[in-house]
């Protein structure tokens, strides 16, 4: 159920981005008067189609992964000669150019669009309020401590701990001066610290806590919500409201302590010491072995955690209006593209490992995790996906929108276009080069799994 939940939620991922990118090129492809023959989305045999009144055949194929726009071009066949002035390849090099980058273009749209409906609508973020702070690590020497609110990084300002991940990826592999300005007992300040070249893991980066913050978070005391039914916990008579105070006759202090004791037990019976309506009462259980993501076996007893809410001090309400949430939304899909440029970057000067590329799994996975949180996580995980799928598109490989337009470009400049050989060489390297990268970006995601 899981891995059908998790392709659909590629499926509809990638079905939304691909359909928005290929409806870039399709409507400015219209205006400048090139016939559109096919607008698919997917690879392979149409599994449904129709055509419009223009002749063009808009298609869903069997293969989710991609899709394209095919319009009328000499190069593709046989155009008869009253439809010339219809085909691709008989438009200026400056409508090439317009067709070629209306696809990326109609990414940042989508990205402006969706963080445009977040600022509108509004949505609740969590102050980044600094919890636990890791010896020897950037953030101690900094001197950042427990309970101070992070407003800006490096003059920029922040409201979550997602603006603070963004600001800690872009400085990753860096050296000189990181500033942070907090706030602690209505009292402003600004601390900085020597990064000194820190890198991110190779593995799962985790950038705030590599630079050594835990988020603060409220107490989740070891208080029993909810029992399923036919489960260990259910047949040891544990019920919802249980308060478990010790394994073994060990204190257990939270949730997580109880989580980590059960978890190291499979099989094996725990004696659980439970307050309960005032009494005190013994409880033998014993968790059923289940294996996790690594194959391993775990402990389980199939009960659940009373919910915990943070304080509302601690709650940012941010909504904007629709005149004021236009440049919010900008600025959003600006950050977005600049960070996914200074990934870029760093990775071919060494400075990220490029271990960190993902594919389409773990697509799938964040995909499938950002739809189970809710509506405001998946539309920023759109947003950010369009954004990236945008600027790769316009890097300069050829069989990329931005290849393209480079010869386009070259051909405006030198009034007449590359020759057939010179464009197919640079056309099979691009393709080559795209291989390479979609092969190591899923062996990425298969050593992940």
């Amino acid at each position: 159920m899981q891995i059908a939940q998790t392709v659909l939620a590629l499926i509809v991922t990638l079905g939304i981005l691909v359909t928005i990118h290929e409806f870039g090129h399709f409507w400015v492809a219209r205006r400048c008067g090139v016939r559109v023959l096919r607008f698919s989305v997917g690879f392979g045999k149409p599994i449904w189609s129709r055509y419009d009144r223009h002749g063009t055949e808009f298609a869903i194929a069997a293969i989710p992964l991609g899709g394209y726009v095919k319009m009328l071009d000499e190069r593709e066949g046989p155009v008869p000669e009253d439809q010339l002035h219809e085909a691709f390849n008989t438009k200026s090099p400056g409508k090439r150019i317009a067709i070629a980058a209306a696809g990326p273009a109609a990414n940042f749209l989508f990205a402006i669009f969706a963080y445009w409906i977040l600022s509108v609508v509004g949505f609740t973020a969590l102050a980044p309020v600094v919890g636990q702070v890791d010896p020897d690590s950037i953030a101690e020497r900094m001197g950042l401590t427990e309970g101070m609110e992070i407003h800006q990084v490096d003059g920029r300002p922040v409201t979550s701990w997602r603006d603070i991940n963004m600001r800690l990826l872009e400085r990753a592999g860096e050296q000189g001066q990181m500033s942070v300005e907090v706030k602690k007992d209505d009292r402003s300040r600004t601390l900085t610290a020597n990064l000194g070249g820190w890198r991110l893991s190779e593995e799962e980066p985790n950038p705030i806590a590599e630079f050594g913050v835990q988020p603060w978070r409220p107490e989740v005391p070891a208080v029993l919500d909810r029992v399923e039914a036919g489960s260990p916990a259910d047949e040891a008579g544990l019920q919802s409201g249980d308060r478990i105070l010790e394994v073994n006759g060990e204190p257990v202090d939270n949730w997580f302590a109880l989580v980590e004791r059960i978890q190291a037990a499979p099989g094996e019976q725990l004696t659980l010491t439970v307050k309960r309506d005032g009494d005190t009462l013994r409880v033998p259980v014993t968790p059923a072995a289940v294996g996790d993501e690594s194959g391993r076996q775990i402990g389980r007893v199939g009960a659940g955690v009373e919910p915990v809410t943070y304080p509302e001090e601690l709650r940012r309400q941010v909504q904007y209006g629709p005149l004021a949430a236009i440049p919010q939304a900008v600025s959003e899909t600006w950050g977005d593209t600049r960070l996914t440029l200074v990934a870029i970057q760093k990775m071919i000067t060494g400075l990220l490992s490029p271990t960190n590329l993902s594919g389409p799994i773990t697509i799938a996975r964040v995909a499938e995790a950002s739809v189970s949180s809710g509506y405001e996580d998946f539309l920023r995980f759109l947003a950010y996906l369009s954004v990236s799928l945008g600027v790769l598109n316009l890097l300069p490989v050829p069989v990329l929108d931005g290849g393209h337009i480079v010869f386009y470009s070259i051909e405006a400049i030198r009034r007449k276009p590359l020759s057939e050989q010179v464009q197919g060489l640079w056309l099979q390297i691009g393709m080559l080069m795209i291989l390479i990268l979609m092969v190591f970006a899923l062996y990425n995601d298969l050593m992940r799994l």
